[in-house]
């Protein structure tokens, strides 16, 4: 049999209830670049650039459970971003009046979650 070899990440896909909502916090809070070339795909959605990978927002019902979440995000499902100054996400995020936990493990990362609950990691990275 053939080996597969997995060799990056291309996108993630995060559902969100209001994709103009979700779009304020993506671009207007962690300050992403929407990528316009998203295809009509029958539903309403967003992609946003990260490097050469990209988040995938789709406004599609959510099967999952919102509440009952932990309040940290580290200890639910979540995808994890470098940041270059974790201190400048903790003033963006402060200023939009949006809560965080630092990490529990004492590296310099926190989590936060996003306007449809989805949990979010951001870890200091050069």
């Amino acid at each position: 049999m053939s080996e597969v070899i997995i060799t990056r990440l291309l996108h993630a896909s995060l559902l969100v209830n209001d994709v103009a909502c979700a779009r304020q916090f993506y671009a207007g809070i962690l300050g992403l670049i929407e990528d316009q070339s998203r295809p009509d795909l029958g539903y309403p959605g967003a992609w946003f650039l990260i490097g050469v990978q990209q988040i995938h927002l789709l406004q599609l019902p959510n099967p999952d459970p919102i509440s009952n979440r932990p309040a940290h995000g580290g200890r639910d499902r979540h995808i994890a971003f470098a940041v270059a100054s974790l201190q400048n996400l903790q003033r963006r995020l402060e200023a939009a009046a949006i809560t965080y936990t630092l990490s529990r493990s004492g590296r310099r990362a926190l989590f936060c979650r996003d306007p449809d609950g989805n949990a979010l990691e951001f870890v200091e990275a050069d």
